[in-house]
């Protein structure tokens, strides 16, 4: 008689709802990560990054060529985080495979215990250090989440074909918030709630007044109802690359006065998670904000200390914010 296997990539097979879903859904303020896969074949580098965040992070995404760059395979990381006991949300562009391949990794996610998929356009090759790669752009980011959302709906795939096995698929998109003006409606996130978006990552967004103004506009049509909105937030490394992101990063918001408080600081990067830290708390009482995501380039080591310094885990066994 075989023993029952209890590995972490079994259980998350077998499990219907992942624990970022759960989070969410439970109204607790979530905390989601990310990691750009290494240019290496040795597990190990990978998890390196990854460790330090199981057991903090609710999900930590997994980026699909990042920067129009070769790593490792995002399906291939994602795997090895889910058997290590950390719950991946898979990026998928449209950028590098048809919609053949890419419905394969949307199966092939599944089958590893993928749960959670973040559907993105991808950045142009001519962006990356190989730019005469040919971009496919087969579909669209909106005809890429239709399927996604087919396959986890009806079971099937876009040519009827049906699909065996379990798709508690919880489907994500990016938005970029902007300080609304006038008559502005959240036109381009309702049609991804269409298309079947159930949660949303933002752009870097450091700065609390443009949040609650964004937010506020996104309650007034109904959004933070249909739509789990987790805001992108850094531990920044310096002043410098506080500059350089504002400038090369589309949709990138950071408050003047960050870069100010991170120019005088003497050390950059601790002030640079204080500031992350004190951000985290603040949006966490930001009513139609459901979690944070944080990006940290050139600071990746910080996060684990943000999520732990911030005490959000901990306020989890009192009660719900909704």
């Amino acid at each position: 008689m075989t023993g029952q296997d209890n590995s972490p990539a079994t259980v998350a097979c077998q499990n219907t709802t992942g624990r970022l879903r759960g989070v969410l859904e439970a109204g607790h303020f979530a905390v989601t990560a990310e990691i750009t896969p290494p240019a290496s074949t040795d597990p190990k580098t990978l998890l390196a990054k990854a460790l330090p965040l199981r057991g903090l992070a609710d999900a930590v995404n997994v980026t699909d060529g990042a920067s129009a760059r070769a790593h490792m395979s995002s399906l291939a990381a994602a795997g090895l985080l889910v058997r290590s006991g950390i719950e991946p949300i898979l990026q998928l562009t449209c950028r590098d495979r048809n919609r053949i391949a890419l419905q394969s990794d949307i199966l092939g996610g599944a089958a590893l215990g993928v749960r959670n998929f973040l559907i993105l356009r991808g950045d142009d090759p001519s962006a990356g250090d190989q730019p005469d790669a040919k971009p496919v752009f087969d579909l669209d980011s909106r005809a890429l989440l239709q399927t996604a959302a087919g396959i986890r709906d009806r079971g099937e795939l876009p040519s009827g074909r049906g699909v065996e096995g379990p798709t508690p698929f919880f489907l994500g998109v990016a938005d970029s918030p902007i300080d609304p003006p006038a008559g502005w409606a959240p036109d381009g996130l309702r049609a991804k709630i269409a298309s079947g978006a159930q949660f949303a990552q933002t752009q870097f967004c450091m700065d609390t007044g443009v949040v609650r103004r964004y937010v506020s506009r996104l309650a007034e049509h109904g959004i933070a109802d249909r739509l789990h909105l987790l805001i992108g937030i850094a531990p920044l490394a310096s002043a410098r690359s506080a500059r350089w992101m504002r400038e090369k990063l589309y949709g990138t918001i950071i408050a003047d006065a960050i870069v100010a408080r991170m120019e005088r600081a003497a050390d950059p990067k601790a002030e640079g998670v204080r500031i992350c830290i004190e951000m985290l708390r603040e949006i966490a009482e930001i009513p139609g904000i459901a979690g944070a995501h944080i990006m940290a380039p050139l600071n990746e080591a910080a996060v684990p200390e943000v999520i732990a310094e911030s005490g959000l885990l901990a306020r989890r066994t009192i009660n719900p914010r909704r």
